[in-house]
């Protein structure tokens, strides 16, 4: 008997897969694509309506032919890629390759890879849709068109191996702005004003900030007008003026799309966007849970979407319900936050069965894969529970015709933070009290504490925060998130530093280039309109090729000029004092995607590298070399401290140290940061239990 043949992308998908069904199916994988643009052609007509011009990619030649054996001999095919744009566009390069007719009800999606859903899905197959393929492919060819066009113009005019892309410079862009802000950025003095206050009868002390005069906000501006009022303050009666009493909700966040688990997992967990992704697909396609098999455990990973099933709500209800309590679920169905154009294609990302608690999976999963998970557990539970409570106390206090304000907040119900705490509102979570302060009550004054500040410039933008923006923006998908960040890397247009985007000489060249001759392509405004024009393909209301044409017809015109008035650039190196080991030659800086370091300008010929090294200070204690910072061959580069005199001396420390000695056993002392906890100094020798508190000035120095 013939047996009815499933296509899927990968290996794992196809193992997991075939667990649910019975002799009757076999599965296969694709291993992704199978057709694509050349990679040595330009690949599209531009005289044809922009026909493109596919070919089987190097290395899938078997992979087709055992495909189209099975094919051949199958009763039925299912194709069942990712139910998303860039699987639907795999498919129709299957259905092209296999010969399968257009009309064919052959295609097949899920959003979670459980039997359920598998068998769900074979009961329904439905053609291709030619609409989202040509979204697909439109993007893709509007890629080509910008990528094979800028990219050897930038070869010529900078430095050969660059590229340009559409959203990749405009991710550039908006690194390089950010630095400028941060480089013209003028500090302005202010200064705060804290009363440090008691009641009559208690020795504890409450702080309240100064306001204003009046009712009227007054900010503090120099120290001599802060000098003023402490002066005019001096011997003046402090009384409470009015006490207001609140309960404030907290709302539990929503469950994850793509780039919220992109940004939080950045921030609680320290991992890249590939890393994220990564992990995410193993989940989803499917792990060993020992004598369960092998289970997909979360539901699709490529989402814009809040939206969860009434069965998703059910499964959170039971668990709530039985393992906290009914007064923590909430009771009614979540609203989903006001956000920008949702494809909704997919729900949220989710468990696909939240009886698999990070407990139960855990001793199958690898390290990382079980953080992963169980923060993706613990958000989808937590957005079916209640608000927390805080019980708020606002005090105004006056003195002298001046007014300062005191609030604190006492946890009154956790709801859902018994669950989840998002990583960006940690700071709202710890309870500040107050005591039981009375209107007319009198206060004794214990000190007036004047604080010089400076207004600190915008930050740089790490892996989470980029990806907020571009989000927000409307600029490329979250699946293009990851290979954007690597590219620009790749290139050495941005350095990770203090996992943060600092643009490079290279950068800031290249990006200056694009905006004067090619204002369109990396305008953000623009980059966001064509995923606006990309959608309007997916729903049927815009035509493909004229899409293209709009875009390419101005910028032809304006890289005909940029051929013809862009200027050579020369990038000069960097010349140090340090002599190449090999040939002699005075050593340049480069920059790499972990930040600078030495090289032969004798390259490739002699390809001799040192890294630089960054002193901080610290004698090492075994050789009495300096420390260095250094960082690991593998991933990201790891950093850790280690002695200069390396590989004589290979004494190393993961933590930072610090110019003092343990007071008990005279080891350097380090500085620690646990994610989510205070940081404090501790001793770098591990049979001593010695630490102390870091004191606020001490951190400011330190970040």
């Amino acid at each position: 008997m013939a047996k009815s043949l499933i296509i899927v992308e990968s290996p794992a998908k196809a193992r997991t897969i075939k667990r649910f069904l019975d002799d009757s199916y076999q599965v296969s994988a694709s291993m992704g694509h199978v057709r694509d643009l050349p990679r040595s052609q330009f690949g599209v007509d531009i005289e044809k309506g922009f026909e493109p011009k596919y070919i089987t990619i190097r290395g899938k030649g078997p992979v087709l032919q055992e495909l189209r054996q099975k094919a051949k001999k199958a009763a039925n095919i299912y194709l069942a890629a990712d139910p998303d744009r860039e699987g639907e566009a795999i498919a129709w390069h299957l259905s092209k390759a296999l010969k399968i007719n257009e009309n064919t009800r052959c295609r097949i999606e899920f959003n979670e890879i459980t039997q359920k859903a598998i068998l769900n899905s074979l009961k329904k197959p439905r053609r291709i849709d030619i609409n989202r393929v040509n979204a697909q492919q439109a993007r893709r060819i509007l890629d080509r068109l910008v990528g094979y066009n800028l990219s050897p113009l930038l070869w010529q005019k900078v430095r050969k191996g660059l590229s340009a892309g559409r959203v990749q410079s405009v991710a550039l862009r908006l690194i390089c702005e950010r630095e400028r802000e941060i480089t013209a950025f003028i500090p302005e003095e202010y200064w705060s004003l804290n009363a440090h206050l008691k009641e009559p009868q208690s020795e504890d002390i409450f702080t309240a900030i100064f306001y204003g005069a009046g009712k009227e906000k007054v900010e503090l501006k120099t120290e001599i007008e802060t000098n003023r009022i402490v002066e005019q303050l001096q011997g003046c009666d402090f009384h409470v003026d009015k006490v207001s009493r609140k309960v404030r909700k907290r709302n539990p966040p929503q469950p994850f799309t793509t780039s919220s688990l992109q940004q939080e997992a950045s921030q609680k967990l320290g991992f890249s966007v590939r890393k994220t992704m990564s992990l995410a697909q193993q989940l989803y396609e499917g792990l060993d849970l020992g004598k369960e098999g092998t289970v997909g455990l979360v539901t699709y990973i490529r989402t814009d979407s809040t939206r969860l099933s009434t069965l998703a709500r059910e499964e959170a209800k039971t668990y709530i319900e039985k393992e906290l309590g009914p007064q923590f679920w909430a009771g009614q169905k979540a609203t989903p936050g006001k956000r920008g154009k949702v494809q909704d294609a997919h729900e949220a990302i989710r468990p696909t069965d939240a009886r698999r608690t990070p407990e139960v999976v855990g001793p199958f999963l690898k390290r990382d894969q079980l953080r992963l998970y169980q923060l993706i557990w613990r958000r989808f539970i937590a957005s079916q529970m209640s608000p927390a409570r805080y019980n708020t106390l606002s005090v105004d206090i006056k003195a002298g015709g001046y007014l300062f304000r005191a609030s604190g907040s006492t946890l009154l119900f956790p709801g859902f933070m018994k669950i989840y705490i998002e990583e960006e509102g940690k700071a709202q979570e710890k309870d500040k009290t107050l005591p039981k302060l009375v209107e007319g009550q009198r206060l004794i004054l214990k000190e007036l504490e004047p604080k010089q500040h400076f207004t600190q410039p915008p930050p740089r933008y790490s892996e989470a925060t980029l990806v907020k923006i571009l989000e927000e923006q409307g600029i490329g998908r979250p699946s293009t998130y990851a290979p954007t960040v690597s590219t620009i890397l790749q290139r050495g247009y941005v350095i990770l530093e203090n996992r943060r985007f600092a643009p490079t000489e290279l950068g800031f060249i290249v990006t200056d280039l694009l905006i004067e001759f090619f204002p369109g392509i990396i305008d953000p405004e623009f980059t966001a309109n064509m995923e606006n024009h990309l959608d309007s393909i997916e729903e049927g209301k815009s035509d493909w090729r004229q899409i293209i044409a709009d875009f390419y017809q101005p910028f032809a015109a304006e890289l005909e000029q940029a051929k013809e008035k862009m200027t050579e650039v020369a990038i000069k190196d960097e010349v140090t004092d340090e002599i190449c080991e090999i040939c002699g030659r005075n050593l340049i800086v480069k920059h790499g995607r972990f930040g600078k370091f030495l090289a032969c300008p004798g390259f490739p010929q002699c390809r001799f590298t040192k890294p630089i090294l960054e002193e901080i200070g610290v004698k090492c204690p075994q050789c009495g070399g300096e420390l260095v910072v250094r960082r690991g061959r593998k991933g990201r580069g790891r950093k850790f401290y280690g002695c200069s005199n390396y590989p004589k001396c290979k004494f190393i420390l993961w933590d930072k140290p610090l110019a003092k000695k343990c007071p008990q056993c005279s080891s350097l002392l380090v500085e620690k940061r646990p994610r989510g906890k205070e940081p404090y100094y501790a001793c770098s020798n591990k049979e001593c239990e010695y630490r102390e508190s870091i004191q606020e000035d001490d951190l400011d120095k330190n970040q």
